[in-house]
């Protein structure tokens, strides 16, 4: 299989038509479209870090969720990181892929996947739309029994195996969650609209933290890195299955954690 043929099928099932209009992922660095897939190296961010280890692994394939390259690109000289890794990736022949408004929103997706690790049932979709599908990208679920704030504060730092996660409570026991992973700011009052009795994101704004929990709802920020890691699982099991369908043989397909982030 070939690094166009691998992007097209990744395509086909993650759609380009559910991406924001403001969003910039795709096929961004490809030396060479026809060459045969050596390796897929997966990871949350096309970092310094997460293109050495594919080179590492002798992949030709950096799968990510986050857009190696998002705003415009004024200078190729290596003095920078951006320009250093896109640097390395046309010299060594390596090709960077990202899906990732649409991997939020798609089904089996960066959401779907956080709403499972968290334990949800009854899944359903909330939030604006801004996509040309008009899917919604948020999940909302309900919990197995209804638990307290810090309790399930707790079990989400545990789950995502987070250093932290801030809670802000409005001290009722929680049986409805919404999650989107990520920088979710913009959809706390969707959450709440939709009646949940949490509203669990990456990153939220402090006056946020501060009112929301007197209109109900408790809310969570559990880190953007930690509440979209799980979706790596997914894409592994989507190029496993590609190769599948086509009945060619498999190639490597790695996983790696490139987190420079700690609590103290």
């Amino acid at each position: 299989m070939t690094i166009i043929e691998l992007y097209e099928a990744l395509e086909a099932r993650i759609p380009p038509s559910l991406s924001c209009p403001w969003d910039n992922d795709g096929l961004s660095v490809c030396p060479d479209k026809n060459a045969p897939v050596t390796g897929v190296y997966i990871a949350l961010d096309a970092t310094e870090d997460a293109v050495n280890a594919a080179l590492d692994y002798d992949c030709n394939v950096l799968l990510t969720h986050h857009p190696l390259l998002f705003k415009g690109i004024k200078e190729i000289s290596g003095q920078n990181t951006v320009s250093r890794k896109v640097i390395d990736l046309i010299v060594s022949g390596l090709s960077a892929m990202a899906f990732h408004t649409r991997l939020d929103t798609v089904d089996g997706g960066v959401n779907d996947m956080l709403a499972a690790r968290l334990g949800l049932r009854n899944i359903t979709s909330f939030g604006d739309s801004d996509n040309a599908e008009g899917k919604e990208m948020g999940r909302i679920g309900d919990l197995p029994a209804p638990m307290s704030p810090e309790n399930f504060a707790q079990l989400v730092k545990e789950r995502l195996n987070a250093p932290s996660v801030l809670c802000a409570s409005s001290d009722e026991l929680i049986s409805r969650v919404a999650v989107l992973g990520g920088g979710g700011d913009e959809d706390v009052s969707a959450a709440l609209a939709a009646g949940a009795d949490v509203y669990v994101t990456g990153e939220l704004k402090y006056h946020q933290l501060c009112d929301i929990p007197f209109e109900g709802m408790s809310l969570i920020a559990a880190g953007h890195y930690h509440t979209e890691f799980p979706v790596c699982a997914a894409l592994r099991d989507m190029v496993e299955d590609i190769y599948d369908e086509a009945e060619e043989e498999a190639v490597p397909v790695i996983i790696g954690e490139h987190c420079r982030l700690f609590a103290v």
